[in-house]
């Protein structure tokens, strides 16, 4: 997800620096390349593989191919001092608090006073994780949710820690706006927040009228029609059918795919 993220700031002229973990092991290329767990092309590959992914996403990720040449790749224990360059820093690490917060310890030393620091977590704790920081860095910290894949889903959760300043809240929702184009939404520090919980809601009661209504699975994919790219959201029907009528994917009052 962080390649997306980085994507998207490049499509609107923003350089970026892409951090990402050591690998431990040789590739077997780089074996036959003769390069060793030193070299700087094997300390840099996940997160050079990681804008390669973006290059070849569909839809794309980019605007154009030549802007993922504003994201440099790096590691994050060649380039951490590079960190003190940035005016935010989006963490994107996997949803694990302990993780999160193993990452916080080794940035935190090196942002700049006035730097952000926000989680791209889709519902851990966000007073948990600036617990993790230190008390300054806390008021410059906040949780803010891109969808996947960013660049085409516009709705962006602005998630205010128990002490993050109002005018840091109201700068990145701004910037968000008015740069990235996205709708803000800001959300309450509760698990999941807003998306994430209705979302998951949505998709318990979908399974509980498949459960007792007796619908199998292609019948299911009749009533609520084929998946929307990018969004991967299907429509979830309302209709419900009982006894042993069986749902019409060829209904006209409800065609496979149409909104409901």
């Amino acid at each position: 997800m962080g390649s997306q993220i980085a994507a998207h700031l490049a499509n609107v002229g923003i350089p970026s620096l892409l951090l990402d973990v050591v690998p431990t092991t040789l590739t077997p290329q780089e074996q036959q390349q003769g390069l060793t767990l030193d070299s700087p092309a094997v300390r840099n590959r996940l997160a050079r593989q990681g804008i390669q992914r973006a290059l070849q996403a569909r839809p794309a990720a980019f605007y154009t191919p030549q802007a993922a040449e504003l994201i440099t790749p790096g590691n994050m224990e060649d380039h951490l001092p590079r960190l003190a360059e940035a005016d935010w820093v989006i963490e994107a690490v996997t949803e694990q608090l302990a993780v999160k917060t193993q990452v916080y310890q080794a940035i935190a030393p090196h942002l700049a006073p006035t730097a952000i620091l926000s989680s791209n977590t889709s519902g851990l704790s966000i007073a948990a994780l600036s617990a993790a920081l230190p008390a300054d860095l806390q008021r410059r910290f906040l949780g803010t949710h891109f969808f996947n894949p960013p660049r085409y889903i516009k709705l962006l959760e602005v998630i205010p820690g128990p002490h993050t300043e109002a005018a840091v809240v109201d700068f990145v929702e701004a910037f968000a706006r008015r740069v990235l184009g996205k709708g803000v939404v800001r959300a309450k520090d509760t698990p999941n927040f807003i998306a994430n919980r209705i979302g998951i809601y949505a998709l318990l009661c979908a399974m509980k009228v498949m459960l007792d209504e007796g619908y199998r699975v292609g019948e299911v994919d009749a009533l609520t029609g084929p998946a929307d790219w990018p969004s991967g959201q299907r429509h979830v029907s309302h209709r419900r059918l009982g006894g042993a009528r069986r749902p019409a994917a060829r209904d006209p009052e409800y065609p496979p795919g149409a909104a409901r």
